[in-house]
């Protein structure tokens, strides 16, 4: 039976609930508002299928920002810029232009991909979308920005990695359909964090080594250094403070989290469980090396293509193995990357050719570095074997049949 996926938002509601429990009352507040702004957008988003039609149909992928000036009635908004317009004197209308900007040049340039729905969808935004809302949105036609209320979150408009994440909900939209719940969910989830951090590599001309790997980090927690929402390198360590707690996300098959598949359980844990690809997709692409969208960015991406609704962890990971194959050749150092990424958050691939051993210091060397190239140099070299034994048989038989026919 299929489902009806929900609005999807950056900021699950674990967390805001968990900031229900503050001490200040201005943060609980904007806690207790934003959750109930988010169930409100979330029972009209049947109401604007008619709207995501219309945004859907061919529009040269323009631009146009509007001003909700903290209002959360939509028809109220008003244009403050398009495609060819004017700089607004606004700078966050000025942010989110850019954002959604990038984000469509990244989907054209790296994958040849026109808009988000790959028909050249129009890119509609609101910003200031009601007072202190600590969220920001895709329902499905159009983003929405809140200005956050300046303790738990910044303008969300401010933040590259959240409206590259937010604009990806929409590309999963019009391929895989990741059904939200459960793995599936977690699935969409970490298809959102992925591309989303790999628009701000690109933007910024990045290699895996250079890449930060957070996402959100920009306007989580003005007002303390060094943490972010999610964190793709280190699941589980993007943020621990008195405010928010700890960061609950797992890091591999072995810490999945179990929930119920309800909202107030985040659909089975879609936003805790996305760290486990999350991580795979980080050590996939620093076994490649250089720019992840490069390589790894387009393995997930012709997976992600490939993929159907209700696929699992395991669905995802034998399909990026697949295309990896498909795309740099069964038996290439990317293919052996893939495998040795996965393997690290505890998913065997199904299907690897007899006699490819997989590697097995991952389980100690959880953080990569000199036991992760070794482990990869190795499998490399076994995949290389095994191609050249077929290959060596096949000159055997070939002979043989020579042999026989005088």
């Amino acid at each position: 039976m299929s489902r009806t996926r929900p609005i999807n938002c950056i900021i699950p509601p674990y967390l805001l609930e968990k900031l229900m429990e503050s001490g200040d009352s201005e943060v609980r507040q904007a806690a207790l508002d934003t959750l109930l702004t988010t169930a409100r957008l979330r029972g009209e988003r049947s109401l604007r299928r008619g709207l995501a039609e219309l945004a859907a149909a061919p529009g040269d992928a323009r631009r146009t920002i509007f001003d909700c000036e903290q209002s959360e009635d939509l028809s109220d908004a008003v244009m403050a810029r398009s495609e060819n317009g004017p700089e607004s004197p606004d700078e966050v209308v000025n942010q989110a232009f850019e954002a959604l900007g990038l984000t469509r040049d990244f989907y054209k340039e790296a994958f040849q991909r026109d808009s988000i729905d790959d028909r050249g969808m129009r890119l509609n935004a609101f910003v200031h979308f009601g007072r202190r809302v600590n969220n920001a949105f895709w329902d499905g036609s159009e983003m929405l920005f809140g200005d956050g209320d300046g303790v738990v979150l910044g303008n969300l408009a401010g933040s590259l990695t959240v409206a590259g994440h937010e604009l990806t909900h929409g590309v999963v939209d019009h391929t895989s359909r990741f059904e939200y719940h459960n793995q599936s969910g977690a699935l969409n989830e970490s298809m959102a964090d992925v591309f989303g951090s790999l628009v701000k590599q690109w933007s910024l001309k990045q290699t895996v080594e250079e890449a930060d790997w957070l996402v959100g980090a920009e306007v989580w927690t003005p007002g303390i250094e060094g943490d972010a929402l999610r964190s793709m390198k280190a699941p589980g360590t993007a943020y621990d403070n008195p405010l928010v707690g700890k960061d609950p996300q797992p890091d591999r098959m072995s810490r999945f989290v179990h929930l119920p598949d309800t909202p107030r359980g985040d659909n089975g844990g879609v936003h805790f469980n996305s760290g486990i690809p999350n991580k795979a997709f980080y050590a996939t692409a620093v076994g490649i090396g250089g720019f992840a969208w490069e390589f790894t960015g387009r393995i997930w991406y012709e997976a992600m293509r490939a993929s159907g609704p209700r696929d699992k962890f395991q669905d995802f990971a034998d399909m990026t193995f697949q295309q990896a194959g498909r795309l740099f050749g069964v038996g290439s150092s990317e293919q052996a990357a893939v495998v040795a990424g996965w393997h690290e958050v505890e998913i065997q691939i199904t299907g690897v050719p007899p006699g490819l051993t997989q590697p097995r210091s991952f389980a100690v060397n959880g953080h990569g570095g000199a036991g992760r190239e070794a482990d990869l140099a190795a499998l490399t070299r076994q995949i290389a074997a095994l191609s050249d034994k077929v290959t060596g048989l096949a000159k055997e038989m070939a002979a043989l049949k020579v042999k026989g026919s005088r």
